[in-house]
């Protein structure tokens, strides 16, 4: 017999997860990214593009690019890793370096990494402002929790707070690299890439796993986390 009101086959939500629940969301997320070593490996091929452009020219940077991104994908391949991030690089390489090919430049090759900043930046500042912050989506999705979380407003305000911080790194990386795009310095693009890339992106995972514990503090104090299961014995009268 099912108890009236019971939420125990809703399944896992956000306010109600242990420590360890949000440990194995954080890993998923950063399992997608391909690990910490996924996202330094990230950078690699740019680190090769920008002085094999300067001394020897586009086209044997292009190669370099493209050899870099392979090599990684074999070594994940070898070493019995996921490759979905590794593909997923790849054609991203090739796609930065198609467009530097088209330009017939060597900054082109960071013109998709320019706008994809733009394009999130957006994302989840419109996220915020329709009060469905992007990062307690994300994090629900990777956890296995429900969106509990939306019907408590300190709640959404510290998961608001933690997407703001995911604008800002991404309006940063856009607002830097346009600037330097637009003044034809790709050697400080390359720089800026690496400096901007895994670093802020360790710093905003910080914080916005603190913003997550904070809402689920929210969530607890206003009284709406799920009551514990109900044993079968005790649920009969």
């Amino acid at each position: 017999m099912t108890v009236p009101g019971d939420r125990s086959r809703a399944g896992p939500n956000l306010e109600s997860a242990p420590d360890g629940a949000n440990r194995a969301g954080a890993e998923r997320l950063l399992g997608r990214l391909g690990g910490v070593s996924g996202l330094i490996y990230s950078s690699l091929p740019a680190v090769v593009f920008v002085p094999t452009s300067s001394v020897f020219g586009l086209k044997p940077a292009i190669g370099a690019a493209l050899s870099v991104a392979a090599l990684i994908l074999l070594w994940r391949l070898i070493r019995r890793e996921s490759a979905q991030p590794a593909v997923s690089g790849f054609i991203g390489v090739a796609v930065c370096v198609l467009i530097a090919h088209l330009l017939g430049e060597s900054k082109g090759y960071f013109l998709l990494g320019i706008w994809m900043s733009l394009l999130w930046a957006v994302v989840c500042a419109l996220s915020v402002i329709v009060r469905r912050p992007l990062v307690g989506y994300l994090w629900s999705w990777a956890s296995g929790h429900d969106h509990g979380w939306r019907g408590v407003r300190r709640a959404v305000y510290a998961l608001d707070i933690a997407t703001l911080g995911w604008v800002l790194v991404f309006g940063a990386r856009f607002v830097v690299q346009r600037l330097l795009y637009d003044a034809d310095q790709t050697g400080w693009l390359g720089v800026s890439r690496i400096a901007m890339g895994w670093p802020l992106t360790a710093v905003a995972a910080v914080a916005t796993y603190a913003a997550v514990k904070a809402a689920q503090r929210a969530i607890a104090a206003s009284g709406n986390a799920a009551p514990a299961e109900i044993e079968p014995d005790t649920a009969r009268e």
